[in-house]
């Protein structure tokens, strides 16, 4: 029987071992699947759906037609996943941000259980947060962030806000090419973890950075900041980890400036034919294991590994930036599209 799975899943930049992590099959049933070898359960088709964000008959084909009827659109515990009539392109890629729920990794679960397991990881991770992102990237993060910096041009005089960047690393970065706390320039370093609010002062202090930088405990999706105080909104590897993107986007355009800079460095999706297989075997075999043997937490790891592959893809999520009413969206891809570097102004 046709379908179109394999479609889906390069357009959602997704290995076949990827995929089959996200709906728990092995690579060899994804690919008979694929083929129309198999015939698929309810209960698979449902976590197919979810996974790709694709109406059931867009996805299934003449697969569709042998399902039991209206279950194969339904999600899991029966709720209906997506109405057979809606733009797949429209749907933000597996990341659910309407009503109660999200994901946690793979997980479906509450927004607020959400923010309580990220904030569990993240505390877990904290002592060795630098650590963690040289094994998620290979230590290329560095370059990245140089990216970032690059990207927002900072000036001095500059007001500008960090949210979920608790260690310090992009403000330390963004006074040094904008002056130092001397010319003027203000970094409002905003994350919701007080462990790594911690982990940031201290790294000041070590530093001597004493002022130009303010650290506050905060939700990306209830800033409290003022309307329209700040010239720049940054965040790197953070938006990932919210329970509601959409909010946390509206957040960064309310405090803007018009005319103010929104810059996201983020884990994206492989656009480089070959890559995408050796980074899934890199993503899910030894960073978890790294994890353990490093930093003695392998959950909070595989945790990580989930997070980017339930991410929207580069496209959709220029889409999600547009539609909280911020202009002139960009992205550039970063590394292959291991990571992609998105921008936009409130205009």
């Amino acid at each position: 029987m046709e379908n179109r799975i394999r479609h889906w899943r390069r357009a959602r930049g997704l290995s076949q071992q990827a995929l089959g992590h996200m709906v728990g099959l092995g690579k060899p049933t994804i690919s008979k699947l694929e083929r129309g070898e198999l015939r698929l359960r309810d209960v698979t088709i449902a976590k197919l759906v979810d996974a790709l964000g694709v109406p059931a008959g867009e996805l299934l084909g003449d697969y569709a037609s042998g399902a039991s009827g209206p279950q194969a659109r339904r999600g899991p515990g029966g709720a209906r996943a997506h109405e057979p009539n809606h733009e797949p392109s429209r749907e933000p890629n597996r990341e659910p941000n309407r009503g109660t729920k999200t994901h946690f990794g793979f997980r479906a679960v509450g927004v607020e259980e959400k923010a309580r397991l990220v904030r569990d990881v993240f505390s877990a991770v904290a002592p060795r947060y630098d650590l963690m992102n040289d094994l998620m990237s290979g230590g290329v993060h560095r370059l990245w962030k140089a990216d970032l910096i690059d990207c927002l041009k900072p000036r001095p005089g500059m007001c500008i806000v960090d949210v979920a960047g608790g260690t310090g690393d992009v403000a330390f970065r963004i006074l040094d090419r904008a002056g130092g706390a001397a010319s003027g320039t203000r970094v409002v370093v905003c994350d919701a973890n007080p462990a790594m609010i911690e982990r940031g002062r201290d790294r000041a202090a070590d530093r001597g950075v004493f002022a130009g930088i303010d650290w506050l405990c905060g939700d990306a999706e209830n800033l409290p900041l003022a309307d329209a105080c700040v010239d720049a909104y940054t965040i790197a590897f953070g938006i990932r980890n919210f329970g509601r993107i959409d909010r946390a986007l509206a957040e960064a355009r309310r405090v803007l400036k018009p005319g103010g800079r929104f810059v996201c460095l983020e884990f994206s999706q492989i656009v480089v034919p070959g890559l995408a297989r050796l980074y899934d075997a890199y993503s899910f075999k030894l960073l978890p294991a790294l994890g353990a043997l490093v930093a003695g937490n392998q959950a909070a790891y595989q945790y990580l590994v989930e997070s980017i592959r339930r991410f929207p893809d580069q496209e959709r999520f220029a889409e999600m930036i547009a539609a909280a009413a911020l202009g002139n969206v960009r992205y550039r891809n970063l590394s292959g599209g291991i990571a992609a570097l998105h921008s936009a102004w409130r205009i």
